[in-house]
C-alpha cells in the first residue's frame, strides 16, 4: 500500500471510489451524494484539500480529506472500496491525516464525523486521537409516522422559515446549544457567529442537499419576534427529506415544541408527495431520540463523532 498526498492526484483518477461512495450513501441511507462527489473534485482538482489517498497496485483503495477553518481542522470525508482490505487502509488514512493536522500551526480544535461503510471504524483506534461520542442516522417511512396533533401552548406561533430570519436564528442556535453534547461536537454552535456560518452552509450552499423552505419553520411568542424554536428541512434524493437542524430555546424545552415542529415538517413533506425523511442525532440525547422514535424513526446505522483539542 502506498499513501500519496491528496494533491497530487487528479479528480478522476478516484472516479471508481466515488461511484462505489454514491452508491453506498444511497443504497444504505437513502441519500443522492453526488452533488457532494462534484464540489468533493472541484476541490481536489484546485488543490485545495488537504488529504491522501491508499494505492494498491496502482488503483485507488481510499481517500480521505480535511479542510482548515480559523484554528479549527474538519476530517470531512473519508472512504475506502470494499474490493480491498478496509480496516488498515482506514487506520493509514486517519492516522495520516491526524498527523497532518497535529502539526498545523496553531490549529487548536480537530472535528471529524465519518460514516462508515463496509467496516466499522475502531474506536480503540479513534479513541487514541479523539473523544469520541456515538451518533445516529435514522429514518423514518413518512407514511408510518404517528403524529398527535397536539396543537402549540397557548401564546406560541409558527410560521414558515423565511430568510430574514438568518440573524435571530443564528442566535437560537447558540443559546439552544449552551451546555449541550452537540456543542461539543460541533463548535460553530458555540457563537452567533459560527451560527449563522452554520445556517448559510445549510440554507444558502449545498453543504446538506437542497434546502427546502416549505418544509421548515419557526416558532414564536404570539407577542415576541425571536425565534424559541426552528427546524430546518433539506431534500437529499427524490422524495427524500433530511431535518438538518432542530432546536429549542432553554425554559421552552420540554413542552412539546420539537414534536410540533417535527410534525409540521412531517405535514409538509407528506404534502409534497415525499416518502421518508430522515436525520441524525447524538446517542447520549435521550429526551431527542426517544421523541424521534415515538415519531417513528428507526435507527439504520450508527457513527461516531470526534473531537480533538489541543
Amino acid at each position: 500500500m502506498q499513501i500519496v498526498d491528496l494533491r497530487q492526484i487528479q479528480a478522476r483518477a478516484l472516479d471508481p471510489l466515488f461511484q462505489e461512495e454514491t452508491r453506498h450513501w444511497r443504497d444504505e441511507l437513502h441519500w443522492d451524494y453526488r452533488s457532494s462527489i462534484e464540489l468533493i473534485r472541484r476541490f481536489i482538482d484546485a488543490r485545495s484539500l488537504g488529504g491522501y489517498v491508499a494505492m494498491e497496485d496502482g488503483n485507488p483503495a481510499g481517500y480521505g480529506f480535511y479542510v482548515l477553518e480559523d484554528h479549527k481542522g474538519l476530517i470531512g470525508g473519508l472512504f475506502v472500496s470494499s474490493h480491498f482490505s478496509q480496516a488498515p487502509i482506514t487506520r493509514s488514512l486517519v492516522t495520516e491525516m491526524v498527523a497532518a493536522l497535529h502539526a498545523t500551526p496553531r490549529l487548536e480544535r480537530v472535528e471529524a464525523q465519518l460514516m462508515p461503510f463496509g467496516t466499522e471504524l475502531d474506536p480503540e483506534f479513534l479513541s487514541q486521537y479523539f473523544k469520541l461520542y456515538t451518533r445516529q442516522f435514522m429514518l423514518l417511512t413518512l407514511a408510518d409516522a404517528k403524529l398527535s396533533g397536539a396543537p402549540l401552548s397557548t401564546g406560541l406561533r409558527l410560521e414558515p422559515w423565511t430568510d430574514r430570519g438568518f440573524e435571530s436564528a443564528a442566535r437560537l442556535i447558540h443559546l439552544a446549544y449552551a451546555d449541550h453534547v452537540d456543542g461539543e461536537i460541533n463548535d460553530q454552535y458555540r457563537t452567533e457567529s459560527g451560527g449563522m456560518k452554520f445556517l448559510r452552509n445549510i440554507v444558502l450552499l449545498p453543504g446538506c442537499g437542497q434546502f427546502l423552505p416549505e418544509a421548515s419553520f419557526l416558532v414564536r411568542p404570539a407577542t415576541g419576534e425571536r425565534p424559541i424554536g426552528m427546524v430546518l428541512t433539506s431534500t437529499v434524493d427524490e422524495r427524500v427529506g433530511h431535518t438538518t437542524q432542530i432546536c429549542v430555546m432553554p425554559g421552552y424545552q420540554g413542552h412539546g415544541i420539537g414534536r410540533a415542529l417535527m410534525e409540521s415538517s412531517i405535514q409538509a413533506l407528506r404534502r409534497r408527495r415525499y416518502e421518508s425523511l430522515s436525520l441524525t442525532v447524538t446517542s447520549i440525547n435521550t429526551s431527542a431520540v426517544r421523541l424521534y422514535e415515538h415519531l417513528g424513526f428507526r435507527t439504520i446505522k450508527k457513527f461516531a463523532a470526534g473531537v480533538w483539542r489541543g
